[in-house]
């Protein structure tokens, strides 16, 4: 069975958001000696559709939005501070992927789950966590109109031309025949995880799987 965890404020696990690097690097160090695992590998993200599959660890950050890997003891980590933690799993292989706005109209769902299944994954489930809602998530005319296009189901009014991420990505997945659950919290109104759009400060939460 994958080992799934998500994390919370005020353990800030990211090293570009300005905060100190060493105090970073504790908070990595401790998490992945509370999940057990060997090594805990973090991605460069910049909602590109970049998927990438790692069978070592790295030290360095690696630039990519979507995280795969084979190896037991290899956790996978994916930081978020109102974007969806999406953490995929398979008998034969895991994923963690950044899903935002810009990443979900590039593709990077179901460019990562078209990988795991070359890979072999079959029965996928899905994970995703904390993210902003629906309700809280208002974006420009144009940028609604854009995403609901293609996700329809991320759709809310066009009066409020707010997007509903976490929804459009379960209708995504759901077409996809992957199993999904999500926790349903809001990063924005609940005060236990980091939020963007809330502190415009530093500090990102990260979805964590493994084999």
């Amino acid at each position: 069975m994958p080992k799934i965890h998500f994390t919370s404020a005020p353990s800030n696990l990211a090293l570009h958001t300005g905060d100190n690097a060493e105090s970073v690097a504790r908070n990595r160090f401790a998490l992945t000696e509370e999940l057990n695992l060997d090594n805990l590998q973090f991605m460069s993200q910049s909602h590109s559709d970049q998927v990438r599959v790692v069978d070592e660890f790295s030290s360095v950050d690696l630039p990519s939005d979507a995280l795969i890997t084979q190896r037991p003891g290899l956790g996978l980590a994916v930081l978020v501070a109102d974007c969806i933690p999406l953490l995929l799993s398979s008998t034969t292989c895991v994923a963690a992927v950044h899903v935002g706005r810009i990443g979900m109209t590039n593709g990077i769902v179901d460019k990562t789950i078209d990988i795991m299944e070359g890979l072999g994954a079959t029965g996928i489930i899905a994970w995703i966590g904390p993210a902003i809602c629906g309700n809280c998530y208002e974006v420009s005319q144009e940028m609604y109109e854009e995403v609901t296009t293609f996700f329809p189901a991320s759709a809310t009014t066009v009066q409020q031309h707010s997007l509903d991420l976490p929804r459009g990505t379960i209708a995504l997945l759901r077409e996809r025949g992957v199993d999904t659950h999500a926790l349903g919290l809001c990063t924005l109104e609940n005060s236990q995880f980091f939020s963007y759009r809330r502190d415009k400060t530093i500090g990102r939460q990260a979805g964590v799987i493994s084999l």
